[in-house]
Order: C-alpha cells, then structure tokens, then sequence
C-alpha cells in the first residue's frame, strides 16, 4: 500500500447479522497497524430486518468516512440482494465477499413481491467475487451468529492490506472472551477458504 493511498470498505447486510462488529473489528485492525481510520454507519429500520450499511476507510490521512460510488476498494455483502444494491460503490478492481444467505423480506413473504435470483446479476456486477456460504460455515462451527466472521475473514484472504496477526488482536479487542474462540475460528475459515 503507497503512503499515499486510501483502502475503502463498505459493508451491508441487514439489521442483526453482524456489521457493525465486522466494521469495528476492521477498524480496529486498521488503527493496530498504525493507520488513520474513519467510519460510519448508516441504520435503515435495523432492528426489523432493514438495511445496514457501514463504511471504513483507512490509510496514512484520511479525511471522511464517505465512500463515493465508485470508491469501494472491498465490499462484505451477507445479503446477496443488499450486495446487488450496493455494487456501484465497488471500484471496477475492487473484491466482493458475499453470503449466500437470503433474508426474504416481508413484502416477498407476504406474496407482494418476488425474491429476485442473486447468483447471475452477482457474477456480472463483481468480477473478483467470492459467493460463500458463510451461514452454513458457521453452523458447522456450532454458532451460526458467527457468519459475520466467515466472511470478513474471506475478504481478509482475498487480499485486504492488512497482516493475519493484526486481525486477530483486532478480534480479541472487539469480542467478548466468552464469545472469541467461536469467532476467531470463523475468522480463519473464511480466510481459508479465500486464500489468494
């Protein structure tokens, strides 16, 4: 990474998969390896299933959380319809890590509307995709809460700037010990599976 070069990654899901954990995980690894770091999110009806978007950004100076369309070097998609919705903010060279995992809303189960099919506009929008099953990872590892984690360490193995270690002390500072054995094997799952 030059010195004068700025990472951006936008991340989106909705409202209980997990974001804004991946996001301050992401942005407390950014800050161990020294770097300049700012974030937002943005909370669309979160708590009922709504989207979710989070932005972090990080390099030697950086001067806003804004991602532009268009200025996205990364982008974690655990929805595949919420990833589709957001895919203009990827640069044409960008990484996408997306979820398999569909969150049929409420209009699509109430039968007024349709749940489109993902995987054909998904593979056009993103050409370095990797389409995971970071659900099903995560049940196989016994918490299916942590497929949030499978798939930041995907995009982490796709190539994210930033050393294995400081993923993982950026994990241990932002999950509960409780919780941190389960997460940080999701991590490296992930990782593992997109290993460049």
């Amino acid at each position: 990474m030059s010195s004068d070069q700025t990472i951006s990654v936008l991340m989106c899901g909705v409202g209980g998969q997990g974001i804004l954990l991946a996001s301050a995980i992401t942005a407390r690894a950014a800050l161990l390896a020294g770097y300049d770091v700012k974030t937002n999110e943005v909370h669309g009806m979160a708590q009922r299933g709504g989207s979710v978007v989070a932005c972090v950004r990080f390099g030697s100076r950086v001067h806003s959380p804004v991602i532009e369309p268009g200025g996205a070097d990364a982008l974690l998609g655990l929805e595949p319809v919420e990833a589709i919705r957001c895919h203009h903010y990827l640069k044409p060279t960008g990484v996408a890590a997306v979820s398999t995992q569909r969150i049929i809303p409420v209009t699509v189960s109430s039968g007024g509307a349709a749940y489109p099919e993902p995987e054909l506009p998904l593979q056009n929008l993103f050409p370095r995709l990797s389409y995971l099953d970071a659900l099903g990872i995560a049940q196989a590892l016994g918490n299916p809460r942590t497929a949030n984690l499978v798939l930041l360490g995907a995009l982490a193995g796709m190539g994210s700037h930033l050393p294995r270690k400081i993923w993982e002390t950026a994990i241990r500072q932002c999950v509960p010990e409780k919780h941190l054995e389960i997460n940080q094997a999701a991590f490296r799952k992930g990782m593992a599976a997109c290993s460049r």
